[in-house]
């Protein structure tokens, strides 16, 4: 148990109920009829808040006993006023797709998400309102006016449960309202069984289980299957007239639903709801027990870490350097703080310094559940390296060594299940376990490692022997493979690969020379070569820094086209497939869309060459390059930059790349991939961590001659800076994709500048805000490497 043992039972206030048995209208033996449901699908990826207790670590790793007490191991999400995805065990495992209310009213049927408004605000915050904690107040209110939800949401930092803490109000008129849960366990919406009373539900799949228990008995309750004999199905008539108390011996996609009393104009309700998690119906229902027992007021006070109990003020209080870096925000530091909460959520609670993607699912509410996956909840190194930089920035020490000590369980090698090929280079994507997912070779994953350790231990983080100990059994080998490549032999990979020629750049969709891919590789070739110089392994120095001279000085002759078809024909190319970056060659088709020539795709991957220190900011080819990168004159297939908002107070925002087609279909408003199916309306919008890294550049630019001035700082700040802070939802997340005009609006209710249905919160976007933040703060960018610049950039 964490600090203070205060018992108290939370207080309820609202109607008064009839007797449980009384009210309860479920025959004890109806069985849902309908299996097994309509196909299921996930929520949508539009989060404005997630949450997950703090845990300290005990030596490095989680386990019981330490600080904070048992670990809990639950996760949760909002989107559109409601929850949604919520996971137990590991990071990706899903329990529940949703759970929201329904509310009869004398004109019909009104649901949360579709027929109200939401408002996402945190409910720990300090004296200037910056979020102390991820514990959310909700406020969803009826768009005719006729009700207003309030829920109160966090976990139980001592056990595996989800409160809900829920005000229900009828403005006008008379309101009648229904908790409607959504369970998918197992992360699948398929062979799910359920059993409910007036005193709880029940939802299992194999040996998990989820209890929810609320605070006074539902005048009614249903199990159904959805589509066929759910509640909601049900309360199309404006009457719950069904009663079935489980769903018997077959499982399928199901919901259960819950009456609560009938309330007049004027009048609210109150309840509470706990939900737990176990390996059985005990285990569940001890966890939710254990909740009400504790007290949802001292549950709440010990995840936020009040007074001197253990929680997440004690994480926020130990980040060294987020107060001054938060002087650089332009919104008094609530997005800072908030950045810092969400990449700290974004971390498994088995596996430590497991830092994830997103908590989201990408277009979720048109993605099959049929099958278990983990959408963006799993582990990418590139993803992983950005995170634990900007977790470093933060003066946060010890995640990113929990995530430095946890790269080999992602690194290729003889013990990877069936390895037949060349190993040192790092797993393209995994689930948190180190379960293969997806395994193409892309070389800035397994450049971005060596880059980390090299930090970590010029930071002092990690001592000279033990960076000499990593380097030997981790890095050495992931440079050797940059290097020499080789014959991969890996489930369906079985390509032969050699440096700088990588089989996917960073948007894991193309072969080819990459300008962003080729600058961690000779970032990281070279600070290998330091920190081998420093373990007495002289000739895998030179080695080292042979190869990275001989890719850096061919980087123009194979990136950099003279005679392309934008501006003045003069700029870096996305990739290219072969030697040559003036012979128009087609690149790859993806996502539904053309083949391009190589020469009519820009991205701002040329960027990372200055980040890290290959170029100059002021190289010549750096910057004719920016001018088309910036043209937003160019055709909407073609154009990268687009600006937001009025004249002379403008964010700039940036595509991936020209012929994008990872996004909605800008003609028809459709999903990405429905059905796995591509079209080639589909469009890829402006991404928020551009702005960013352009940032950074400005940086890097202002930096040439010396210190930046305080001016110089003063408009990276007003026009970056602020830029992505106008990106943030009202919860504070940042998108992976932003709506950038293109298409109708209407079809998504989608806004200018503000997330679509990608996945939100990106843990790359945060990241990126805060290394913003903190390079400003410092008056040099965060992600530069001595060794690099001092080599080529001077």
């Amino acid at each position: 148990m964490r600090m203070s043992k205060t018992l108290c039972l939370a207080g309820v206030a609202g109607l008064a109920l009839a007797s449980a048995a009384s009210a309860q209208s479920v025959a004890p033996n109806s069985v849902a009829p309908g299996a097994p449901g309509a196909p299921p699908v996930w929520s949508s990826a539009a989060k404005t808040g997630a949450g997950a207790s703090y845990e300290a670590y005990v030596d490095g790793q989680y386990r019981d006993g330490g600080p904070t007490g048992a670990v809990s191991k639950v996760w949760f999400s909002i989107a559109d006023g409601v929850l949604t995805e919520t996971m137990y065990g590991l990071i990706h495992e899903a329990q529940i797709k949703a759970l929201r209310f329904a509310v009869v009213t004398p004109e019909g049927l009104a649901l949360e998400g579709d027929d109200t408004t939401a408002k996402t605000e945190y409910l720990h915050v300090d004296a200037e309102g910056r979020p102390l904690s991820p514990a959310y107040k909700v406020t969803t209110r009826d768009k005719a006016g006729r009700f207003e939800i309030e829920k109160r949401i966090f976990t139980d930092p001592d056990r595996n449960a989800l409160v809900l803490r829920v005000v229900i109000t009828a403005l006008s008129g008379q309101a009648t309202p229904y908790l409607l849960l959504e369970p998918h366990i197992a992360n699948t919406g398929v062979e799910d069984r359920g059993a409910v009373t007036a005193q709880g539900f029940h939802a299992w799949e194999g040996d998990t289980h989820l209890v929810l228990k609320p605070s006074e008995a539902f005048t009614a309750a249903s199990v159904g299957f959805v589509g066929a004999s759910d509640g909601l199905t049900d309360l199309k008539d404006g009457k719950l007239d069904w009663s079935y108390a489980s769903t018997g011996e077959t499982g399928g996609n199901t919901m259960m639903t819950g009456a609560l009393p009938t309330l007049h104009m004027g009048q609210s309700l109150s309840r509470d709801f706990v939900i737990g998690f176990g390996d059985s119906e005990a285990a569940a229902q001890a966890a939710a027990d254990g909740s009400f027992a504790t007290g949802l007021d001292e549950v709440m006070a010990r995840f936020n870490g009040e007074g001197e109990r253990a929680g997440w003020e004690d994480y926020v209080s130990s980040l060294t350097e987020l107060p001054r870096i938060a002087q650089q925000a332009t919104d008094g530091g609530k997005l800072a703080y908030a950045s810092a909460l969400m990449l700290k959520v974004q971390e498994d609670r088995t596996h430590a310094g497991a830092l994830i993607a997103s908590l989201s699912n990408p277009w979720g509410d048109t993605v099959d559940a049929s099958k278990s996956s983990t959408g963006y909840k799993a582990v990418w190194p590139r993803d992983f390296y950005q995170v634990a930089m900007a977790l470093a920035a933060l003066g946060d020490k010890e995640t990113p060594l929990a995530a430095f000590n946890y790269l080999p369980q992602v690194q290729v090698g003889a013990n990877t299940p069936g390895n037949t090929g060349v190993g040192g280079w790092f797993l393209q994507k995994t689930h948190v376990d180190g379960e293969l997912e997806w395994v193409a070779v892309q070389l800035d994953q397994t450049a971005m490692p060596i880059m980390l350790g090299y930090r970590l231990w010029k930071m002092g983080w990690l001592s000279d022997a033990q960076m000499t100990e990593h380097y030997q059994s981790m890095l050495k080998p992931a440079a050797d493979f940059l290097v020499d490549g080789g014959k991969i032999g890996l489930l369906w990979n079985d390509s032969e690969v050699k440096p700088p020629f990588t089989q996917q750049e960073r948007w894991e969709e193309q072969q080819g020379y990459s300008p962003s891919s080729t600058a961690a590789v000779v970032a990281g070739l070279t600070v290998a070569a330091e920190m081998a110089r420093a373990s007495g392994d002289v000739t895998g120095a030179t080695r080292y820094q042979i190869a990275a001279d001989s890719y850096a000085s061919k980087i123009e002759d194979r990136m950099f086209t003279t005679n392309g078809d934008f501006g003045d024909g003069r700029y870096y190319i996305r990739i290219t497939q072969n030697d040559n970056p003036n012979d128009k060659a087609p690149i790859g088709t993806a996502n539904g869309q053309i083949a391009p020539a190589e020469d009519r795709v820009v991205d701002g991957g040329f960027l990372e060459l200055v980040r890290y220190g290959v170029r100059k900011a002021d190289d010549p080819h750096i910057l004719s390059t920016l001018p088309v990168y910036d043209d937003q004159s160019l055709e909407p297939l073609y154009r990268v930059r687009y600006d937001f908002g009025p004249e002379g107070d403008k964010t700039p925002g940036w595509r991936r790349y020209g012929v994008d087609g990872y996004g909605e279909d800008h003609l028809t408003g459709a999903n990405y991939g429905v059905g796995g199916e591509m079209s080639p309306g589909q469009r890829g919008r402006v991404w928020p961590f551009f702005t960013g890294e352009r940032g950074h550049y400005e940086l890097a630019r202002v930096s040439v001659n010396g210190a930046p001035s305080p001016a110089d700082i003063a408009a990276i700040r007003q026009t970056y800076v602020r830029g992505m802070e106008r990106f943030a939802n009202d919860g504070l997340m940042l998108a992976e994709q932003v709506w950038d005009g293109v298409g109708d609006p209407t079809t998504k209710a989608y806004a200018l500048g503000q997330n679509t249905d990608s996945a939100t919160p990106l843990a790359w976007t945060h990241a990126e805000y805060l290394k913003l933040l903190r390079s400003l703060a410092d008056g040099k960018v965060w992600d530069s490497y001595d060794p690099v610049h001092d080599r080529y950039a001077r």
